[in-house]
């Protein structure tokens, strides 16, 4: 039944993408990020959904009136320097033969958040994207949540199998990144129980991430809701909340559950712990020896044994920022961090902007949660190997466009006339009170 749903909607889906493409980049980021048919059991499992959907929106790019183009900006700039470099250092890995299917899956990904950045330039865009992007991940966040509630935290909440999400840990850190743009989409709900609806789902898609179980998931869980805080207008509500759901979240998280976190302090004893530092020493050493990385596929004995302390001790990259620089150097590192800086900066400039038009107050308030989102994926991805991971560059684009659009608000918004007090020395034109003329001509 569950594949025959998702072949209805994808299909049904088609005649709208040829009209209006914007709606392609809806279906296409549900269909890869969500993956509903990975939920079925029959024929949708390994069926092309993604590649039709994808298929249809560029052909309705190529044959709709609109032009649609990419726009050129500081950040989508450096995001196609970032996806040369990574084709060069392709043509340079060690493992030039091996690298070709990552290589193709990666280029997926990048190509594709190149067709959203063409369509998303409206403000109904942007908040679809986000909408897709909650409802996607928050799927599971609150299926996740009611499933540890039922089950007293006993178990590890997972993602969908076959996708990025679908470790423990992985699921943790999508779960994490959209809480505060659920915070955000609950001020665009007017009714009540949407609102109830919205914040019952927040509250799950946090229990969740706490039952995965993942150490490095609770650490960008309070980094994440630090930043919520600190970014939101009521911090007296939004600290009480906190205050009040901390301590109850800890205290329904069984033994297992604090005796795991717990070996943060004592991750000198952890295999796990020692196992990633184990790698990122073999990155660095490797971005030391090599200008252009090593390239896609490097995670296995032969390079562990020419770069690592411990060449037995064989693991991925277990974090974003180690695994560019394993995979591209020391310049790939550097235009990826340059990329989350200058995204960073963006929500800023729309902060301090969007003050001046009252109109593009939405704008300032989405700049704050997407900049909270991308906080807890800088921290949570300092553990975890999801330098690919589409959701942040997909967020990338809805910073872009948002700024693209408060930059057209601050040039159609005309300049109110300035007045001036007038000066003790200005010759002032004689004033007369209504009557005096008649009554200077009367005869007396």
């Amino acid at each position: 039944m569950r594949d025959f749903i998702v072949a209805a909607l994808v299909f049904g889906s088609l005649p709208y993408i040829f009209k209006r493409p914007w709606f392609g980049m809806v279906m296409w980021i549900w269909i890869s990020v969500m993956n509903p048919h990975s939920q079925g059991w029959g024929f949708a499992r390994d069926f092309p959904f993604a590649a039709i959907i994808a298929g249809t929106m560029v052909l309705s790019i190529l044959f709709n009136r609109e032009k649609f183009r990419m726009p050129l900006t500081a950040v989508t700039g450096t995001f196609l320097l970032f996806i040369a470099w990574m084709c060069v250092t392709a043509l340079f890995a060690i493992h030039p033969d091996q690298v070709g299917t990552q290589w193709i899956k990666v280029m997926k990904i990048m190509g594709m958040t190149i067709v959203v950045a063409m369509l998303v330039t409206e403000r109904r865009h942007i908040e679809w994207l986000v909408w897709t992007v909650v409802v996607s991940i928050g799927y599971y966040g609150v299926k996740g949540g009611i499933f540890t509630i039922r089950s007293g935290a006993q178990y590890r909440v997972w993602g969908p199998i076959g996708t990025f999400i679908d470790g423990n840990n992985e699921i943790a850190l999508a779960l994490i990144m959209i809480i505060p743009l659920m915070y955000y989409l609950l001020s665009l709900i007017d009714h009540k129980w949407g609102k109830r609806a919205m914040i019952a789902s927040m509250l799950l898609c946090g229990i969740a991430s706490i039952a995965s179980y993942s150490r490095g998931a609770a650490v960008a869980m309070a980094a994440m809701m630090f930043f919520l805080w600190l970014k939101s207008k009521n911090k007296a509500v939004m600290g009480s909340l906190l205050v009040l759901c901390i301590p109850v979240a800890l205290l329904i998280m069984p033994e297992q559950w604090h005796a795991r976190i717990d070996t943060i302090n004592t991750y000198q004893e952890d295999d796990s712990a020692m196992g990633r530092i184990n790698a990122w020493r073999m990155a660095f050493n490797l971005a030391n020896d090599r200008f252009f990385g090593g390239g896609f596929e490097i995670y296995d004995p032969e390079v562990f044994h020419r770069y690592a302390p411990i060449p037995e001790d064989v693991h991925a990259a277990h974090s974003i920022y180690f695994q560019i620089l394993g995979e591209h150097g020391w310049i790939g590192l550097w235009l990826y961090l340059t990329l989350l800086i200058l995204t960073w900066r963006t929500g800023s400039w729309i902060i301090r902007n969007s003050a001046r038009l009252p109109e593009f107050e939405w704008a300032a308030n989405l700049a704050r949660m997407l900049q909270v989102s991308q906080l807890g994926f800088m921290v949570g991805g300092a553990f975890l190997s999801l330098a690919y991971f589409d959701v942040p560059y997909y967020l990338m684009v809805a910073m872009v466009a948002t700024r693209i659009l408060v930059e057209r608000g601050l040039r159609d918004a005309k300049p109110l006339p300035v007045r001036r007090a007038p000066s003790v020395f200005a010759v002032q034109p004689p004033t007369t009170v209504p009557g005096d003329e008649k009554a200077r001509h009367e005869p007396v």
